[in-house]
């Protein structure tokens, strides 16, 4: 259930926050403005014009891999982002962009040995334990992915993004209770959330189908 919410939601599946402090390339602050504008496409190409005088810049690289995961575009943005860790294996961002575009296309395995190195070399980023979280839980160890979407939590108790990825993990380890909480807190922050909404009717279902059959039970 609800397998694709990071790639489903992918738009607003970003800590805007950069994660590593360097000099930054005069253009890529205005890829960076032309990104989160929605541009994604004036965005690459003057990440392009960036590498036809710099080869080495990993930044336009993580920026093409960035914009072309917005799109959806995972080889695209696999190729760049690859290529930014061969130049920069201790790019944080880098990894973790790389580890998110693999959890999209469920490729758990490399993503959770990526978003392990980004939280390596970035420790107790909430993004990147979310996004690691989420990784886990998918790579089939439930209980290491729910601790490490609780530990994001922690830092980021307000963000709706873990509060949701957190509520679908529990709705599906039928621990309505607690699913049912984090929708509620989403709610409350983002009165609007359609994510939060719907699974809050999920859980709501599922409360009255498991009553129904305890109830069942009982009477035979």
């Amino acid at each position: 259930m609800y397998d694709s919410v990071i790639s489903k939601n992918k738009k607003q599946n970003k800590n805007k926050n950069t994660m590593q402090e360097y000099q930054v390339h005069p253009l890529i602050e205005e890829a960076d403005k032309k990104k989160n504008e929605g541009k994604h496409l004036e965005a690459i190409r003057i990440c392009e014009r960036i590498l036809a005088s710099d080869l080495a810049c990993v930044e336009a690289y993580e920026e093409i891999g960035d914009n072309y995961l917005s799109l959806r575009k995972y080889d695209k943005s696999e190729k760049a982002l690859k290529h930014a860790i061969k130049l920069n294996k201790n790019s944080a961002n880098a990894n973790y962009l790389l580890g998110f575009v693999y959890s999209c296309t469920g490729k758990w395995n490399e993503s959770v040995a990526l978003l392990e190195a980004a939280d390596h070399i970035y420790p107790n980023h909430p993004e990147i334990l979310r996004c690691l979280g989420w990784s886990m839980y998918h790579f089939g160890q439930h209980k290491r992915g729910i601790v490490l979407l609780e530990r994001s939590l922690f830092l980021a108790p307000h963000d709706p993004l873990i509060l949701n990825d957190l509520g679908v993990c529990y709705l599906n380890d039928k621990d309505f209770e607690r699913a049912a909480f984090l929708f509620k807190k989403t709610l409350q922050i983002e009165p609007d959330n359609q994510k939060a909404r719907e699974c809050l009717n999920a859980v709501r279902f599922f409360q009255r189908e498991f009553e129904k059959l305890r109830n069942s039970k009982k009477k035979r």
